[in-house]
């Protein structure tokens, strides 16, 4: 089976990190969000990978030739942003009839991966939320049936939001919905939904059955990300730096310090991800991700997602403070 991973798309939530870095390879306990999707579709014995880039595609490139040397994969580029439901269309003459699993790429879930390549039929990934109405919606009969799905509807009438996880079964169908809802012009939102050519094939027969994913990990903007990062590490843990790496610091686990960081009269942590090559010294960092080749000094961190190659230097006091003597240096106003 092979598996399709779009990751075109701008990441404008995430601005201006994304910018100069694809979302799906922004650093999250200790590996990149595209590797946590990577590596658990290995596991479960998928070897072939259809990338499906745009915006800053050949990092993406780059970044899969030197982290997955042996995996076979092909890259699509998108260069309209059309939506999902073009992007997917470029990968036909690549599939063919055959079965694909496909994974957004910003798309982090626990699942059985396994047990969904098996399933007989096609799948959706769902997970409850509290309001679905920005996410694609399925509508699901009592046995798990889908019997229909929705693109972000103004009055949902299910709870249970796709989470970016499809094993489709009938591609061809799959193929001819999207080529329908494109020559139809069918948009939604200004884009061509993924979510439309799959109700399509809902109508046209196809028989789709949902699955509950255990934990979904939104990585779409910062406060999720940053959430996300913390729940993480708190599951996969990480390996203790090399003691050459840290000087008079203090590390509140969890915390995942990159290849060639050097840290000095620091605290670091709860919830901490730090890239390779970066320096932090004289500084606070918590619940914090900072990418690679960055120069933190004399500051203190909190709720922050810092990019690679950035340099912050904070305000250094000399203070003579008396007894009973209350300082705010914070900057908020009364």
């Amino acid at each position: 089976m092979k598996a399709i991973i779009p990751v075109a798309g701008a990441g404008t939530k995430l601005r201006p990190h994304t910018y100069t870095q694809p979302k799906a390879l922004i650093p999250l306990a200790g590996k990149t969000v595209l590797s946590f999707i990577i590596d658990q579709l290995r596991s479960a014995g998928i070897n072939e990978y259809i990338f499906i880039i745009g915006y800053l595609g050949e990092k993406i490139q780059d970044y899969i030739h030197q982290a997955y040397p042996d995996l076979q994969c092909s890259f699509i580029t998108q260069n309209e942003r059309t939506g999902t439901g073009p992007a997917i269309m470029l990968t036909r003459e690549m599939v063919g009839d055959d079965e694909v699993l496909i994974v957004l790429g910003d798309t982090i879930a626990d699942f059985n991966v396994r047990e969904i390549m098996d399933a007989p039929c096609s799948m959706l990934g769902v997970k409850k939320v509290d309001d679905p109405r920005n996410f694609g919606v399925a509508e699901i009969a009592d046995d798990g049936t889908v019997t229909r799905v929705v693109e972000k509807p103004a009055i949902p009438k299910s709870n249970m939001a796709l989470v970016g996880v499809y094993k489709i079964r009938e591609t061809n169908v799959l193929y001819q919905c999207l080529e329908k809802i494109v020559s139809s012009n069918l948009k939604k939102y200004e884009e061509f939904s993924l979510t439309d050519a799959l109700d399509c094939m809902i109508e046209s027969g196809a028989t789709f059955r949902s699955f509950k994913v255990e934990h979904w990990y939104d990585c779409g903007k910062k406060s999720s990300l940053i959430e996300s990062n913390a729940i993480l590490l708190k599951k996969f843990g990480s390996e203790p730096p090399a003691a050459d790496q840290m000087q008079n610091t203090v590390l509140i686990q969890p915390v995942s310090i990159g290849k060639g960081c050097v840290i000095k009269n620091a605290v670091i942590g709860p919830n901490v991800t730090v890239g390779e090559n970066t320096i932090i010294n004289y500084s606070i960092v918590r619940d914090s991700i900072i990418g690679s080749y960055s120069n933190i000094y004399q500051i203190v961190l909190e709720n922050s997602l810092i990019g690679s190659d950035a340099e912050i230097k904070g305000v250094s006091r000399n203070l003579n403070i008396g007894d009973n003597t209350a300082v705010d240096l914070s900057g908020g106003r009364n």
